[in-house]
């Protein structure tokens, strides 16, 4: 267990270090966190982002996740961050969520570990937000609907009632998803896209209305 004996000020680690990672940080400083260190695995070439140092790599903070109140997997790729996620686990990391002041999320959904939500997000009655997932700026999820680990949908994206998603799916910018639709693991869909009919896993998928994309 952590050990945080005199500590006044809670300290949080962000694993990943883009830009992603930076609006994170900038989420975590809204919720109140006045000490921010990153890791990432461009240390020791990357020495700051913007205003907060970066301490170490992955490694460095396996070895000392116990001087955090709280770690947050800030990387884009749904892969690596359930990697990541998984190896903070096994090493008795703090693993904590980020919902920014901005958003609105019903008492009523359910949010699992490592998640974020940034500015604008909606989250409707009867959601299951999966581990490590990120909901980015202005996106919805209606009720009861159903996001596995490790999801991204991404910002202005709309997902309407009931609808499922598998582990590390991909959902871009400004895409919207029928009501009850389910879509598999490791889907991308495309920037837009109109998703009408259920979608298998490892897809991708383009378009209005969204079908396979097809690359000769």
């Amino acid at each position: 267990m952590p050990k945080f004996q005199g500590r006044k000020i809670k300290k949080l680690a962000i694993l990943g270090g883009g830009g992603h990672a930076r609006v994170v940080a900038d989420t975590a400083e809204c919720l109140g966190w006045k000490s921010i260190e990153f890791f990432d695995d461009m240390w020791p070439n990357l020495h700051n982002i913007d205003k907060w140092p970066v301490s170490g790599d992955t490694n460095s903070l396996l070895k000392k996740v116990h001087d955090f109140h709280g770690v947050v997997v800030a990387i884009g790729d749904n892969d690596i961050r359930l990697s990541k996620i998984n190896e903070l686990n096994e090493a008795g990391a703090v693993l904590i969520s980020l919902i920014h002041p901005a958003a609105t999320v019903s008492v009523n959904a359910r949010i699992g570990q490592g998640v974020v939500a940034f500015a604008g997000v909606v989250v409707n009655t009867g959601a299951v937000i999966g581990v490590g997932t990120i909901l980015n700026t202005g996106c919805s999820i209606d009720h009861d609907c159903f996001l596995d680990e490790c999801v991204h949908i991404s910002p202005g994206a709309r997902l309407a009632g009931a609808v499922n998603i598998g582990c590390c799916t991909w959902i871009g910018i400004g895409a919207s998803v029928k009501q009850a639709i389910s879509i598999g693991s490791r889907v991308k869909v495309g920037a837009g896209a109109a998703v009408v009919n259920h979608v298998v896993s490892d897809t991708t998928v383009v378009g209005v209305p969204a079908k396979p994309l097809i690359i000769d």
